[in-house]
């Protein structure tokens, strides 16, 4: 039991630590929960959040605006603000950010664990869905990326099986606070009529007829090969009936109709 507590305590400062040596040139904002503390002065020593404007109440000194600062800048001001106001003659403070709330990035859609992350220093869009579990198994190859940017907002859609196998990166592009990732569902086939497992299915990228059938469990014993035929949405939107050889690809929202053979 003690050895279980003691893996739970060294995980949760492990974390902290993370949090902390990424958080160091991140500029500090409203929500980041901060641990300080004034070496030989442990009567100094303070838990707070950041205020919406940016401040925290410190012993001694009162108010301190540090909202925009990095953690190394707010030391060097809270240390000059107990030196300079005559309370101690040298003041070694240091700040631990053990919760990083004013900078995140949204990941939504299709992922294991949907949410809002803190995004410390560069992160790129894998490294963003790699916090939140990855995509999840209804999610699609693309992601749309969402960035504002001097005051323009731009929306990109990202091929993520594409960037990976090509290895081409380009499209993994650097998040900043407010940047959302909406990871799009798969697009989906339907089959019925004379197979084993009727239904709606993941379309994977250049699916064919045949794969289709496989998918749906292969052919009833009524069932036939012959005469399949697919329903689908025109350019126009009009629904439009075709036969279709057994190397035909498929595309999203194709309904695949299998026929009952007669002899």
């Amino acid at each position: 039991m003690m050895k279980r507590v003691y893996v739970c305590l060294l995980a949760m400062l492990l974390a902290m630590y993370a949090i902390s040596a990424t958080a160091a040139d991140t500029p500090l904002g409203a929500g980041d929960a901060l641990k300080i503390s004034v070496f030989g002065n442990p009567d100094l020593s303070l838990e707070t959040k950041v205020s919406e404007a940016g401040n925290i109440t410190f012993p001694l000194i009162g108010d301190v605006s540090i909202g925009g600062l990095s953690t190394a800048d707010a030391e060097k001001k809270i240390s000059g603000l107990l030196t300079g106001g005559g309370f101690l003659r040298k003041a070694e403070v240091n700040i631990m950010v053990t919760e990083l709330q004013s900078q995140q990035v949204s990941v939504l859609g299709q992922v294991l664990h949907p949410g809002r992350y803190p995004v410390a220093g560069k992160r790129s869009v894998t490294d963003m869905l790699a916090l939140a579990g990855g995509v999840g198994p209804e999610g699609g190859d693309t992601a749309t990326v969402v960035r504002t940017r001097n005051g323009k907002t731009t929306k990109q859609v990202v091929n993520l099986v594409e960037m990976i196998q090509s290895a081409d990166m380009k499209s993994n592009v650097d998040l900043l606070n407010g940047d959302v990732i909406f990871v799009d569902r798969a697009p989906k086939f339907y089959i019925y009529g004379e197979v084993q497992h009727p239904g709606g299915y993941k379309l994977e990228h250049n699916m064919t007829v045949v794969q289709a059938l496989s998918i749906g469990g292969g052919l009833t014993p009524r069932g036939t090969e012959r005469g399949i035929r697919i329903k689908r949405r025109d350019a126009k939107g009009n629904l439009v009936e075709i036969n279709a050889s057994h190397e035909e690809t498929l595309q999203a929202d194709d309904v695949v109709y299998v026929k009952e053979s007669f002899f």
